[in-house]
């Protein structure tokens, strides 16, 4: 109404100008008067409450759930990682808080990368905010300090509700506390495993690491280095057992389509050709069943042929290095020595031309076919010379023929055997650093059970007992004989949160392990919160507790501890909020009190196995008694922590300062301390590929599979089925081992060979697997000394130099032989 101008509209009558100077000063002062608001409404509107804008046409994740600056700084340091190849991918990520000073600085130096939008997984409009729909994945972080994991897990189960119910085709990756809680993302309806959603449960992944510790010490270390990137560059400054150690922390797991050049050939051709000329390590390959079922990950598979386009899972140093499986031509390749220059084919017709190299090769492999009526191994090893025998196929009881398998000559180096052949030795020589031979107890009252093994028999399984039956006292466990056991260390209070100890044991009882070489399992702790465990432990074998304290020494000494093959140090406790720093206290205590402990001057009562009528007389297990060791230093040990800083109180004869890293610790490269916090890299593993984390869980749950997951979502626990020709044919997979070059028939390797003869040989001559070494940290030693640490290498090069009391990690084939003599 009011207008400044040439005049050309303006008031007329007197009144009219009256009532325009008092418009114009209302008017003002009403403006002035909003200002502050108004300022106050630019002032506090969020940075962070924009939308995400795909300007560059990049593909992005999101990522919520628990997010600071720790959790990110580690998130990202692998997802973003050098050795990745060609990471264009934008993070961004969606939580309800702002980020305080330093994590806003970590988002300014990845500015190009990362975006942060504050809002709530739960409001449609914010996920519509962060683009979930258009989003290559939505990454979903939990709180692993949290004092409630069962809550932290569920906030997450909802968050996962949300996403699925604005988009039912986001791909999901979580990471979950507790491995009850899965059962409730089987409850979502569009969550589909076959369509990327993945759970990466951190409970079931740590015990299952630890287990796989108590069967080859160190083995959880190579694991763990495996799936997170590092640079891995040796230093002058460090001292050789570290640049060993550190040159094998570069090592990652990729996975790469062979070439054609490979089909055709036996899985221990190929991993010869890719170890000897490419200098990689195919650890396993993709099957597709023949009914078109599934893809099946099969870890040094034996009696099978490679197909054409399968996918092998290695073991490099980078993705460029991997891709020699890929450009490996016959033709062009053969006579390169430098494996550097074996580059993509230069035929003139690439693919074309590898295929027509592979009709070349598969007809060469065809004129080495031994079929001549002599029974040839899968395994590549033929029965051609008097006096030569290789190991016997299964033979079915009711003595139906073997069948046919054929092998290349290339590949044919026989087994020795011994005229007069004993009982088979036990495929674990080493104890404490002393090779001990164990003669195998017959099962004979164990195969004439109905049910052996579990409903998918994957695992050994027995009626359930009741818990008072499993408990032992201080007395009744000091008067039996207990050696080459697992001694699990647990501190809990009644009302702690359920660790899932099924987890910790089920790896040790699976079905491709003889029942007499399963170790048996005490578990020294509380009674009442085993108690809460046991529906989940009732129906695995051999497993007793003690009702006592891990600090108490006499509760040690009566579970025999210094001769136990592991003791495992766990705490279900939760942290507390005041200085969550002293979350590891009772196991850092526990881990000193044994390695002070001395056994050489009390002398226990043990009676002998046939005069023992205690709880533990018929559990199966006749390990020959053994001398221990004298000092609790040299009892084998493995130390969950939950803060990684804590490692530096566990060896005090290690110079590591404060500040390094886990994986850079004396304690963690020998194997010896655990950390939840090596799992974070997994969430980037199992985006990238998603394979990579069911081969992992392979590995370490013992074969955990996708039947047993509904199973166990029952809450029943595991349920017993009568063995048939297809459950017992799932006893016949690889599982971990542990092999001495001190003794045995590997033992000539040790007198200064290099690691590609050790490789060559086992593969050839026993279809093993070697897959890194476990090696005296004093190379200067000359004998096997319990007392000397031992530190982890992955995947040594193939002129590494090897020792004589060197030990082997290998994937050993499971051992028919022992079952068919019983």
């Amino acid at each position: 109404m009011s207008t400044v101008g040439y005049g050309d509209v303006s008031c007329q009558t007197v009144l009219g100008k009256m009532f325009l100077i008092l418009f114009i000063l209302v008017g003002l002062a009403l403006f002035a008067s909003s200002i502050p608001e108004i300022i106050d409404l630019i002032g506090t509107r969020s940075k962070y409450g924009g939308c995400y804008k795909n300007e560059r046409g990049r593909r992005h994740i999101v990522v919520c759930g628990h997010i600071t600056y720790e959790s990110v700084s580690h998130f990202l340091k692998d997802f973003l990682h050098e050795d990745r190849e060609d990471v264009d991918v934008e993070v961004v990520f969606l939580h309800r808080a702002e980020p305080d000073l330093e994590f806003e600085g970590l988002l300014k130096r990845q500015h190009t990368r990362v975006k942060y939008f504050q809002g709530s997984l739960m409001n449609a409009m914010d996920l519509e905010r962060a683009k979930v729909h258009e989003a290559d994945a939505c990454l979903v972080l939990a709180n692993k300090y949290c004092p409630d994991p069962d809550a932290e897990d569920a906030a997450n189960i909802m968050r996962v509700i949300s996403m699925k119910n604005y988009c039912e085709e986001s791909r999901i990756i979580i990471q979950l506390m507790q491995y009850h809680n899965k059962a409730y993302l089987l409850n979502i309806p569009s969550w589909d495993w076959k369509q990327g959603d993945d759970v990466i449960c951190l409970a079931e992944l740590k015990l299952g690491f630890i287990a796989q510790s108590c069967l080859a010490p160190g083995f959880s270390t190579m694991m763990a280095n495996l799936f997170a990137m590092r640079s891995g560059e040796p230093s002058d400054d460090m001292q050789a057992w570290q640049n060993d150690y550190i040159q094998g922390t570069g090592c990652e797991m990729y996975t790469e389509t062979l070439s054609p050049t490979f089909t055709g050939m036996t899985f221990s051709q190929a991993s010869e050709l890719c170890f000897v000329k490419l200098k990689l390590l195919l650890l396993a390959v993709e099957v597709r069943p023949d009914d078109g079922g599934d893809t099946k990950i099969s870890i040094n598979p034996r009696g099978s042929k490679i197909p054409a386009n399968t996918v092998g899972f290695f073991i490099a140093q980078s993705a460029e290095e991997v891709k020699r499986a890929w450009y490996y031509c016959k033709a062009c390749h053969e006579d390169v020595k430098n494996e550097n220059q074996i580059k993509k084919c230069k035929c003139k017709n690439f693919i074309g031309g590898m295929m027509v190299h592979s009709v070349l090769k598969s007809q060469q492999i065809g004129q080495h076919i031994t079929t001549d009526g002599k029974p040839v191994q899968p395994n590549g090893v033929a029965a051609t010379k008097s006096g030569l025998q290789p190991p016997p196929t299964a033979v079915a009881k009711t003595g139906s023929p073997v069948k046919k398998s054929v092998s290349m000559k290339e590949e044919s180096a026989p087994e020795i055997v011994p005229e007069n052949p004993r009982a088979p030795i036990r495929q674990d020589p080493m104890r404490n650093g002393h090779p001990v031979i164990v003669q195998p107890a017959s099962d004979f009252d164990f195969e004439k059970t109905e049910m052996k093994y579990d409903s998918t028999g994957m695992f050994h399984w027995t009626p359930a007992r009741s818990i008072d039956d499993c408990i032992l006292d201080r007395n009744q466990a000091a008067m039996t004989v207990l050696n080459g056991h697992v001694v699990v260390c647990l501190f809990a209070h009644s009302d702690s949160p359920l660790i899932g100890l099924r987890n910790l044991v089920m790896p040790l009882r699976a079905s491709n392990f003889h029942f007499h070489e399963l170790k048996h399992v005490v578990i020294v702790g509380a009674v009442d919160y085993i108690k809460r465990e046991w529906k989940t432990l009732q129906n695995l074998p051999k497993i007793s507790v003690l009702n006592g304290s891990p600090l108490s020494r006499a509760d040690l000494r009566a579970v025999n501890v210094n001769l136990c093959d592991m003791c495992v140090i766990l705490s279900a406790k939760v942290p507390s909020n005041d200085d969550p720093t002293l979350a590891d206290k009772e196991a850092i205590l526990a881990s000193l009190n044994i390695k002070a402990m001395t056994f050489g001057d009390i002398i226990t009562n043990i009676e002998s196995m046939g005069d023992s009528k205690d709880a533990l007389n018929n559990m199966g297990d006749t390990t020959v008694k053994r001398p221990g060791p004298i000092y609790g230093t040299n009892v084998p040990m493995i130390t969950e922590l939950v803060n990684d800083s804590n490692v530096q109180f566990l060896d005090q004869d290690d110079d590591d300062d404060p500040d390094t890293e886990l994986y850079l610790t004396q304690p963690f490269a020998c194997g010896t301390a655990f950390a939840v916090s090596v799992l974070d890299s997994l969430m980037s593993t199992t985006y990238f590929n998603q394979n990579a984390l069911t081969l992992i869980r392979s590995l370490i749950t013992g074969g955990a599979t996708p039947e047993l997951e509904i199973i166990l979502a029952e809450g029943a626990g595991l349920r017993g089925g009568y063995s048939t020709p297809d459950t017992l044919s799932h006893r016949d997979r690889c599982r971990v081992g542990q092999i001495s070059l001190s003794d045995g028939p590997l033992a000539t390797f040790g007198e200064g060979r290099k690691y590609q003869d050790l490789f060559v040989a086992s593969l050839r001559n026993y279809g093993m697997l070697c897959i890194g070494l476990y090696r005296l940290r004093d190379a200067a030693l000359t004998t096997v000394d319990a007392t000397s640490k031992r530190y982890v290498i992955t995947n040594p090069p193939f002129d590494f130099g090897l020792l004589p009391t060197d030990q082997v990690f290998v994937f050993i084939h499971w051992n028919k032989r022992q079952s068919t003599s019983q």
